[in-house]
């Protein structure tokens, strides 16, 4: 019985040859694809033994970027191709889709090894300064424009410089298409040869709301993480359309700005008395300069015979300009300023808010929180020692001030 059965089966395969030639094809995909298996874990087992053996990332980065894998892809595609011969009535069909698939895996496989390539030398501290993401990703597209030419001219028989012939014609619309990544392209080249971004430099762009560290410059976009961990993107060409502000030169002089102002009541503002001035040179960080000050304002008056019988004749020392030599005196001598650059206390306009007494200095420590506490640190103590002056920090009046004006007008009602 079953030798009747068997044979009626290869009746059946005898009588039907294309669908013997689909059965075959059929063993030789599945032959194909468990090769295929077998040969991605075998080559993934051994790459990662020797990766673990080499101190190079360089095999690491492979195994990441899984060019093991995209190579395992050749092997059942060269399988059918050498099977072929038992196909003579659908051998020309699957050679054309096998021969299509190949020039695709092989574009494929090139990308990925120059991908893998790039996140190698973005280990190299040179990457941040030059980085090639955005030409490899043109070669990339180049090398794919290519391989579509090459299966174009499969699948018409035609050979490929044949069709790149007819191109010029399309230039027009080849431009269209590819505006965009011409734009970026050349917004790319112009980026590194004038040195305008880097990765990880901190960049604010407020009409793409992009404020934050550069982690990814590529061909199309700009990858910026705000500080909210947010991620904005930023086309690469608009980098060059759009004025943005690049914070690096804060970064390499080693010092973060602080520009604040204290405002002062001008109603507190007058001439120091015998006693303030006595208890001003008890202060250690202006003693020398209330002393050479009042020597320096004597001498003056004398030499100008000023009569200072009237406290608005001649030059007199002021609690606001003692103030101001103080907090110049603190700013020198704190270890958390950075000494070699700007560094003073001005005075700015007088306005309704009073009068501002700008701080203006650079911190030797870059970090934001760092620096937001060294900021800090230093006007506490500032507005803390303004009493100390006899002077007032101008502040507009709150409910409680009029609660308490109003409770003084009935008292005294």
């Amino acid at each position: 019985m079953n030798t009747v059965f068997f044979q009626n089966i290869r009746d059946f395969f005898t009588d039907l040859p294309l669908l013997k030639e689909f059965f075959i094809l059929a063993l030789i995909l599945l032959g194909s694809f468990l090769v295929y298996l077998a040969a991605k874990r075998m080559g993934n087992k051994i790459a990662r033994k020797f990766a673990a053996r080499t101190k190079t990332r360089l095999d690491d980065i492979f195994i990441e970027h899984k060019v093991i894998e995209v190579l395992a892809f050749f092997i059942p595609l060269l399988i059918i191709k050498n099977f072929l011969f038992l196909l003579p009535l659908i051998g020309n069909t699957v050679d054309v889709i096998v021969n299509l698939l190949l020039t695709f895996l092989s574009a494929r496989t090139v990308s990925t090894l120059l991908m893998a390539g790039n996140s190698y030398y973005e280990l190299k501290p040179r990457a941040r300064r030059r980085p090639i993401k955005s030409y490899l990703q043109i070669v990339v597209i180049v090398v794919y424009i290519v391989a579509f030419i090459i299966m174009i001219g499969i699948l018409t028989r035609q050979p490929p410089w044949m069709l790149l012939s007819g191109l010029g014609a399309m230039t027009a619309i080849i431009l269209l298409i590819f505006r965009d990544t011409i734009l970026s392209f050349v917004a790319g080249i112009q980026i590194n040869m004038y040195d305008l971004l880097h990765v990880g430099d901190w960049i604010e762009m407020p009409q793409f709301g992009a404020d934050g560290d550069v982690i990814d410059i590529a061909l199309h976009t700009i990858k910026v993480q705000n500080w909210d961990k947010s991620i904005t993107i930023v086309p690469t060409h608009k980098i060059l359309e759009n004025s943005f502000r690049n914070w690096r030169g804060m970064e390499e002089a080693g010092g973060r700005r602080i520009k604040r102002s204290i405002y002062i009541d001008q109603n507190s503002i007058k001439f120091c008395d015998q006693e303030m001035i006595d208890r001003f040179l008890k202060i250690q960080l202006i003693h020398d300069y209330v002393k050479n000050k009042l020597e320096e304002l004597e001498r003056y008056n004398r030499e100008h015979n000023i009569d200072d019988s009237v406290m608005v004749n001649g030059r007199r020392m002021t609690n606001i300009g003692t103030f101001r030599a103080y907090a110049a005196a603190y700013i020198k001598s704190h270890p958390k300023i950075n000494q070699r650059l700007t560094k003073m206390v001005r005075q700015l306009p007088p306005g309704p808010q009073g009068l501002p007494i700008e701080i203006y200095a650079f911190t030797n420590d870059i970090r934001w929180e760092v620096y937001e506490s060294i900021q800090a640190d230093i006007f506490d103590h500032l507005l803390a020692v303004v009493p100390e002056f006899e002077l007032r920090i101008f502040q507009n009046p709150s409910g409680k001030d009029f609660a308490q004006l109003t409770t003084q007008i009935h008292s005294r009602g």
